[in-house]
């Protein structure tokens, strides 16, 4: 495993870290695998760990909290998120602060949430949503700066929404936001216009999500799939979405190297950016922990693949569906 300085936190973090979206609310032997599949990732290195209160009402917190116990001699980096009060993922320009995160509300939930994790001070606490338009709001920068000072946090971030990596640029700049998470994979490179250029002028440290594209980048995905009606994806690939998702993933096949498998090449375009410090795939199985860790090896793409790869940019906007 390699490892990365988190920003201005001085943090060492695993290149690879750990999405804990979906691995709450199993029945108890899936919990069983869950549980191993996480020791798994400690074992091989893995320290960074990002979950939230919103992934089945802090369930997933909780889970963490127990691998946090077992794993009481090594310095795992815990990552959570508070929940937008109104609970509307994506947030919306035209919402007001005072209706996702009024001060007391962001008390109470870093709270929540250190209860959850079983710990006395969050490493990283993250906004689930974010609007740059409530970035010179007074009451949200008191309420962190008061936790900040009771040791309950040790570093505040901002979890973009999708199809948006500058809708926080100006939150950055207050200079009390120690880190971004966005949406960064093979298609959504848009990061890398503003976003990525201004964290590196704030050493702000950044984590990449969706490196799969919500599966489409596993090259797995027909024209023809379908998906359980209660999982988010039912709603998320409408047909417009899942058709033009396996066209962009069809005409990247070609170029995938011998030997590699698509997964792979995604972690890898990731990981080739030095802007980036930690990328988050989610992991229910042992076997897929170990195969993404294992492509934390240190070894670059070529930089002729690395160019190729840009052409298949995919700029996309938020949508009714995109959620």
């Amino acid at each position: 495993m390699q490892y990365r300085t988190f920003g201005r936190t001085g943090w060492q973090v695993s290149e690879i870290g750990y999405g804990m979206w979906g691995l709450a609310g199993w029945t108890g032997s899936d919990k069983a695998e869950v549980l191993r599949a996480l020791q798994r990732s400690v074992d091989l290195g893995c320290n960074f760990f990002d979950t939230a209160w919103g992934y089945a009402e802090g369930v997933s917190e909780q889970i963490l909290g127990q691998l946090l116990k077992d794993n009481a001699g090594k310095k795992l980096y815990a990552a959570t998120k508070i929940p937008p009060k109104n609970r509307i993922w994506p947030s919306k320009p035209e919402f007001a602060i005072d209706d996702v995160f009024p001060a007391d509300y962001i008390v109470e939930y870093t709270d929540k949430s250190l209860q959850n994790l079983g710990v006395e001070r969050i490493d990283l606490l993250q906004f689930h949503v974010w609007e740059d338009g409530w970035a010179n709001r007074d009451e949200w920068k008191e309420a962190i700066q008061k936790l900040t000072d009771q040791g309950k946090v040790g570093a505040w971030g901002v979890s973009v929404n999708r199809w948006e990596p500058d809708n926080c640029l100006n939150t950055l700049r207050t200079g009390l936001i120690d880190a971004v998470q966005v949406i960064y994979n093979i298609f959504d490179q848009n990061p890398e216009d503003s976003l990525f250029p201004l964290c590196r002028e704030l050493n702000i440290g950044v984590i990449a999500r969706v490196p799969f594209d919500e599966g489409t980048l596993t090259g797995t995905f027909t024209k023809e799939t379908t998906f359980p009606a209660d999982d988010w994806r039912s709603t998320y690939f409408v047909p417009e979405n899942l058709n033009s998702s396996v066209d962009h993933a069809d005409a990247l096949k070609p170029i995938i190297p011998a030997g590699m498998t698509m997964p792979e090449l995604a972690l890898r375009f990731i990981l080739n950016n030095p802007d980036v410090h930690t990328t988050i795939p989610g992991m229910r199985q042992i076997r897929n922990v170990e195969a993404n860790i294992a492509v934390s090896d240190g070894k670059p793409l070529p930089e002729s693949l690395v160019q190729e790869l840009k052409g298949h940019r995919w700029d996309r906007t938020p949508t009714e569906w995109s959620q």
